[in-house]
């Protein structure tokens, strides 16, 4: 199995434009993805998500964006410590590239990282692992978001 990246291709019935500000306004991936986001879409910026965990505590991770080009593409890192900034080899790179396409979006997700942390095998296993049923769960709550979301953004 090959654990270097996680791609992934979904189609959704709503413009490139709304899918964007979807995969990069705060307040919209905090409808589809962790409880709470906070970070200003633009290059550059480092903010933090938050998952809610109940009795286990909430999980906070870093995230800083990388890439912001409306409305095609949108990239960030993520999982590196707090106040340490973010770089190859020590987060996770989330990629959305958007397409428009038969009326809709087709978003192309990438996420990579996974070799470059310098895990040991179990360790990369696990995280590959974690981060597949992550997105395999949090994607398509994407797709049916923005396609709620429709034009408006």
């Amino acid at each position: 199995m090959e654990l270097g990246s996680i791609e992934r291709e979904l189609f959704i019935e709503a413009s490139p434009e709304t899918v964007f500000q979807v995969v990069s306004d705060p307040r919209h991936v905090a409808q589809w993805w962790p409880d709470e986001a906070r970070y200003e879409p633009v290059a550059g910026s480092v903010g933090e998500i938050r998952f809610s965990n109940g009795d286990a505590g909430d999980q906070v991770e870093s995230l800083t964006v990388v890439d912001v080009e409306p409305p095609t593409r949108f990239s960030f890192r993520w999982t590196h410590a707090a106040g340490e900034p973010a770089a190859e080899g020590n987060s996770m790179l989330v990629t959305f590239e958007l397409v428009a396409r038969d009326g809709g979006t087709l978003v192309r997700f990438r996420e990579t990282g996974f070799r470059e942390r310098g895990w040991e095998a179990a360790a990369l296993e696990a995280h590959y692992r974690d981060h597949v049923q992550g997105w395999d769960h949090f994607l398509p709550r994407l797709a049916a978001y923005a396609a709620r979301v429709g034009v408006r953004a």
